[in-house]
């Protein structure tokens, strides 16, 4: 199972990641809404097209832009669709399971 974790918080937990470039997609329901924020900041990929960023917020502490998701990519990355990935110091490993 994969985790994210952030200031001793578990962010998201899922058996069913989807790793592109080396990043673990989270199922949007594996995700604990509660520690993010949408942010104002946006980007854009060649193939797979316009990303949104979540603030995690911990507390009074805020990991600005540390999460993204793209809500309707490209055709090539289709399989991310709502799918919640991590940087910017959350930690995302595997954990093991009961």
């Amino acid at each position: 199972m994969m985790q994210a974790k952030w200031n001793g918080r578990v962010l998201a937990e899922s058996d069913e990641t989807v790793v592109v470039e080396g990043n673990h997609y989270f199922p949007e329901t594996a995700v604990n809404k509660d520690y993010l924020r949408h942010s104002d900041t946006t980007s854009f990929c060649g193939w797979k097209g316009d990303c949104s960023y979540y603030d995690v917020v911990v507390g009074d502490d805020v990991n600005a832009d540390a999460a993204w998701v793209y809500r309707e990519p490209y055709p090539k990355a289709q399989k991310i669709a709502g799918y919640i990935a991590f940087w910017k110091g959350v930690a995302v490993s595997e954990v093991a399971t009961a």
